[in-house]
């Protein structure tokens, strides 16, 4: 059940400071992200942020979009859901 538990992060996104909110579990995986490509949290959001803001000009929900990612990322390494 601890990993259903909200968690309020400070993270930096292209140099600008935000909060996000995200259960435990998809800090976790946000992590496995960021050490498979050698790289912090911070980098993975901030690249995220970058990358939707100029195919899409920004996202208004940016944790349900960090979501959906996290999902997609174990759904191609074979996770089941």
């Amino acid at each position: 059940m601890g990993l259903a538990h909200p968690l309020s992060r400070s993270v930096r996104l292209n140099g600008f400071a935000t909060c996000l909110r995200l259960e435990a579990v998809y800090w976790k995986i946000l992590e496995r992200i960021a050490l498979a490509n050698q790289c912090t949290v911070n980098a993975v959001l901030s690249h995220v942020d970058r990358q939707v803001h100029l195919r899409h000009g920004g996202v208004k929900n940016f944790s349900g979009l960090v979501r959906v990612i996290c999902v997609v990322y174990l759904l191609e390494r074979g996770a089941t859901v």
